[in-house]
């Protein structure tokens, strides 16, 4: 078989290795990278870690003390657990994208006043301080950001995701408070409009959406940081967007840094978006091993089923041989992906697959080959170091 495709450096590379493999074009990386900052305009670019899950790339990103080069600043992790490994490693700036009740993890953060510096919790209830206290006792409180709302309100609809209960300015500035009292320290605010940075632009009736969206957190991300700041002073962090909503997150002064992270690997979820330049980055290979009709063939393994509402949307998609297509009745498989329009391959190729999400393909790897002008480094993901955070 001959590859027309940008996938040609990756299977060159790779050849002498036996699939299943996760592959990354580092040139196509960077490039994602660079327009990343680019539409970030000057303000600071946090990395979400569940979107990479290899620190190889991290470090490729933030550089090797991964905490800030090129435009890129900090990271905002997934897990407590994962932030303090990450802080062992020399990263001295994470936000908790989430909160967080791993009580060992609490203890383990309170008792180091390096990891209490370098990361910083995200809340929206008090309950979560109550758990917080409980777990760590006396010990000095960690840095808190409040996570607030995002989503779009009409009528009785709710257009976004299920995130945090806290919404107002009021609700806000209380929230604040308690948790000043109790002493922690807080340091931010944090909304995430997933129905801006997270829904592709499909057809005008969802860019109208999302425009109405862009008028109304904006409008209302103000005066949720007035309330707060009147209560406690100047926020370190006011954190928004997503890679689907840098432009939208930066239209607001009060915004300090946005958060991005599928953009540097650019999943299939990300193809329906206009505006977009990123080059896909990230690639998976399976090997043949049976035709069990004409027209058809096998892959090992491949039901790499990406997080969400199950559908179409969700499945990885064969890029390479170009005319492959999942089979309706079978999708991809547990142990075995069948695969229509399969006419000249042969035991033993392989197929080239893009999945769906980004940092999820790590959990299905131990390592990944990065390529570099067809030179290849195997890294270990997150898995492949031992480390799984959920």
């Amino acid at each position: 078989m001959t590859d027309p495709s940008p996938i040609s450096g990756l299977h060159a590379a790779t050849a002498e290795l036996d699939p299943p493999l996760a592959a990354v074009d580092l040139t196509a990386l960077r490039a994602n990278a660079a327009d990343l900052v680019r539409r970030a305009r000057g303000v600071p670019v946090r990395v979400a870690s569940k979107s990479v899950r290899c620190r190889a790339v991290l470090e490729e990103v933030l550089g090797s003390d991964l905490t800030a080069s090129g435009g890129f600043a900090g990271i905002m992790g997934y897990s407590l657990a994962e932030a303090i490994w990450l802080a062992r490693q020399g990263a001295r700036d994470i936000l908790l994208g989430y909160p967080s009740v791993d009580r060992a993890a609490l203890r383990e953060l309170a008792a180091d006043p390096v990891l209490l510096d370098a990361v910083t919790l995200m809340i929206d209830d008090t309950d979560q301080l109550d758990l917080i206290r409980a777990a760590i006792g006396a010990k000095p409180a960690p840095r808190v950001c409040i996570d607030v709302d995002a989503s779009l309100r009409i009528g009785p609809l709710h257009l976004g995701v299920r995130r945090s209960p806290i919404r107002t300015p009021e609700q806000a500035a209380a929230l604040a408070i308690v948790a000043r009292d109790r002493g922690f320290r807080v340091v931010g605010i944090m909304t995430y409009e997933a129905q801006i940075a997270g829904l592709p632009d499909t057809n005008p009736a969802v860019r109208l959406v999302k425009k109405a969206s862009a008028a109304e957190i904006t409008r209302r991300r103000r005066q949720v940081v007035d309330a707060v700041r009147s209560e406690i002073g100047e926020l370190e962090i006011v954190n928004s967007g997503g890679t689907g909503s840098i432009e939208v997150s930066i239209t607001d002064p009060d915004v300090t840094e946005v958060t991005a992270g599928s953009g540097l690997y650019f999943p299939t979820l990300f193809d329906g978006y206009r505006n977009l330049a990123q080059r896909p980055a990230m690639f998976f290979a399976l090997p043949v091993l049976r035709h069990p009709a004409p027209g058809i063939a096998t892959a090992f393994s491949g039901g790499y089923i990406a997080s969400g509402p199950t559908g179409p949307t969700r499945v990885p998609r064969p890029v390479w041989p170009t005319g492959l297509k999942l089979i309706g009745t079978e999708g991809a498989g547990e142990v075995q992906t069948p695969l229509r329009g399969a006419d000249g391959l042969e035991i033993g190729d392989r197929v080239w697959f893009r999945h769906a999400k980004a940092g999820e393909l790590c959990e299905r790897f131990t390592q990944v080959h990065l390529v570099d002008s067809g030179t290849r480094t195997t890294v270990p993901t997150y898995r492949g170091e031992g480390q799984c955070f959920g």
